[in-house]
């Protein structure tokens, strides 16, 4: 039986630092202006949208503060899924899944028919750690792959 108790209060605080937010958005903006702070990379803060991007070589990555679903979204766009050969295609993904993309994962989003790395985790207790983890990953796996996936499928 599990002794979590789904339905207590989030927690937005950092464990290293213990500074303790208001809300998550407040939480990720402190992330982003730290990250921004010791990567030199520009980083905006989150709009009225919950939303805001950055590059990582040839990778753009959108950070989604899902507030409604206490979710952090990370997306970074990739290609379109190729018009043939597309069960080969489909299978190198998951074969990528499932080890080179660490924390993150290739997802399709099929009103776009485009392909995504993609990286989700709960709001509630992310350290700043975690959230510099994410970030790098999406951007190295996308800035990483995207070249590569086009070459090898077309785009």
């Amino acid at each position: 039986m599990s002794t979590r108790n789904h339905d207590a209060a989030p927690v937005y605080a950092d464990r290293t630092t213990g500074q303790v937010f208001s809300d998550a958005t407040a939480m990720v903006n402190a992330y982003l202006a730290r990250f921004s702070e010791r990567s030199g990379a520009q980083l905006r803060p989150l709009d009225e949208n919950g939303y805001t991007q950055t590059r990582k070589g040839s990778a753009t990555i959108g950070l989604n503060v899902l507030d409604d679903h206490g979710l952090l979204l990370l997306l970074a766009p990739v290609m379109s899924v190729p018009a043939t050969g597309r069960e080969t295609f489909y299978r190198r993904l998951l074969e990528l899944s499932f080890l080179s993309t660490a924390d993150a994962s290739f997802a399709i989003d099929a009103a776009k028919d485009e392909v995504f790395v993609r990286a989700l985790r709960r709001l509630s207790g992310l350290d700043y750690e975690e959230f510099e983890d994410l970030l790098d990953t999406v951007g190295r796996v996308a800035d990483e792959w995207d070249d590569a996936l086009k070459r090898e499928f077309g785009s």
